[in-house]
């Protein structure tokens, strides 16, 4: 029996947000007069076909351009199969996600071509990596015939290339992975800890105290939710740099300090914390 689930919700005027259990990521849609733009479009071919499904079901009009709010798989795995069911269309993403999408893509397949008895190793196997064709460093409006969308590079944070999405005539903002709901937000190997609230700060400065913020994963925010969010990530900052600057060391870091979230979740961010921090910034011992 085919799945005919409503998925996507209208969240504002011409936005529509659908939730996919798989990994909690959230798709979003923006209509304007000249079609229907996708930000992040799911981790595999096979559940990308089921979000092409859903966009048809839902009958706002045609798909006409795609965003990658960043390079991690599960934003952009889908983007062939978008070409694929609608045609092609234009894909952006910042200057950085799209030089190492591939790269990080190469090491997803290593890891499930190692996971035998996972039960998506062979959708994701079977996808095909499909790159941005156009990208930006800092800002760019996109037309969309009646409404103007902005997509903003505001630094690093989640990666080196996040973006975020506006569609200032909704007061909407697709915030990518820099905002989580269903966890706390990843940081991982590629993540920049002592940046990211900063990052956040300026994405803040994009909203009013009505913003209807979409996350990564997760439900649907708003303004006080990234507030708060920030706030966390700016004591594990600070955190990390104070026990530096009292030499600390790394190794004892997550035993000694006191953290927002669970420890076992700050082991990426303290490693990193510790390499990024400049070399006066730090108590380092005498040798």
């Amino acid at each position: 029996m085919p799945d005919d689930t409503p998925r996507f919700t209208e969240v504002a005027p011409r936005v529509w947000v659908a939730h996919y259990d798989w990994m909690q990521v959230n798709i979003t849609l923006v209509g304007g007069s000249d079609g229907l733009l996708m930000i992040d479009t799911h981790g595999s071919a096979a559940e990308a076909r089921v979000v092409a499904d859903d966009v048809r079901r839902l009958g706002a009009g045609p798909l006409t351009g795609l965003v990658n709010t960043h390079e991690h798989w599960d934003h952009h795995f889908g983007n062939a199969t978008m070409v694929e069911q609608f045609g092609e269309m234009p894909i952006h993403a910042t200057e950085w996600a799209r030089d190492h999408i591939e790269d990080s893509a190469r090491g997803v397949f290593e890891t499930y071509e190692q996971a035998a008895d996972h039960p998506r190793r062979e959708e994701i196997l079977a996808t095909t990596v499909r790159l941005p064709t156009h990208t930006f460093s800092s800002a760019v409006q996109l037309d969309l015939g009646d409404r103007a969308v902005e997509l903003i590079h505001p630094g690093r944070g989640h990666t080196a290339g996040d973006l975020v999405v506006r569609v200032p005539d909704a007061d909407v903002l697709v915030g990518g992975d820099l905002v989580e709901e269903s966890d706390p937000p990843f940081i991982g190997d590629d993540s920049w800890p002592l940046e990211w609230p900063m990052t956040l700060d300026l994405v803040l400065g994009l909203m009013t105290d009505a913003t209807v913020v979409v996350p990564g994963h997760g439900r649907v925010v708003d303004k006080a939710f990234v507030q708060d969010q920030r706030v966390e990530l700016g004591v594990i900052a600070e955190t990390i740099r104070d026990l530096a600057s009292r030499g600390v060391p790394q190794s004892e870091a997550l035993a000694t300090g006191e953290w927002p979230w669970d420890p076992e979740l700050l082991e990426s961010a303290v490693r990193l914390g510790y390499e990024h921090l400049p070399r006066s910034q730090k108590r380092l011992p005498l040798v």
